[in-house]
């Protein structure tokens, strides 16, 4: 059984460790733990690692936020992997920092990665884990808040919460959706 699990960022050293980027760095760090390393391939960085004998296809789409569709779409036909077995990672101005929320389906949320998904897919109907980032800026700061890089203090919490986003991915992998988001969810 196969799992396609994304990561939404900007590519480029100028998007590295900003709020939007943290689904990026959680895989980055799963890739550090399955011990398997991104090469470039077509629209993304892909790593391809084993767990608990199902393969996980691992993307970094290099198409930019606003055009992940692309890139999901395109690995989720190549690696012939089931909507059901789709997971995207995502920063979340809806919860506060560090608060990390499984959903089965749902709106896009205002997010333009999760929208071009969307459309591209012609559903909602996909597992997302949703990180949160708080929304601690000043009205019309949006984007340059989530552009931004990390607060002292959240780069010190930082490494705990992946840690836990980690959790959640292995365990959609292992055990399905519901029973992740029942174990997990409020963590």
């Amino acid at each position: 059984m196969k799992y396609l699990i994304i990561g939404l960022g900007n590519p480029g050293s100028e998007y590295e460790n900003t709020r939007h980027n943290i689904g990026f760095n959680v895989l980055d760090e799963l890739a550090k733990e399955l011990k398997v390393d991104f090469s470039l391939d077509r629209t993304a960085f892909v790593a391809h690692a084993k767990y608990k004998g199902k393969t996980l296809v691992l993307i970094k789409p290099i198409t930019f936020m606003n055009l992940s569709g692309k890139a999901v779409n395109y690995w989720k036909q190549k690696e012939n992997i089931l909507l059901e077995n789709i997971l995207v990672i995502t920063d979340d101005l809806a919860l506060p920092f560090g608060k990390l929320r499984m959903k089965s389906n749902g709106s896009d949320g205002g997010h333009n990665g999760l929208k071009d998904i969307q459309a591209t897919l012609n559903t909602n109907q996909y597992t997302r884990l949703r990180f949160g980032i708080g929304s601690d800026f000043s009205k019309g700061k949006q984007s340059d808040y989530v552009l931004n890089k990390w607060g002292k203090e959240e780069s010190l919490a930082l490494p705990e919460r992946i840690e836990t986003a980690k959790s959640f991915i292995l365990s959609f992998c292992a055990i399905g959706v519901q029973l992740t988001m029942t174990q997990w969810n409020g963590k």
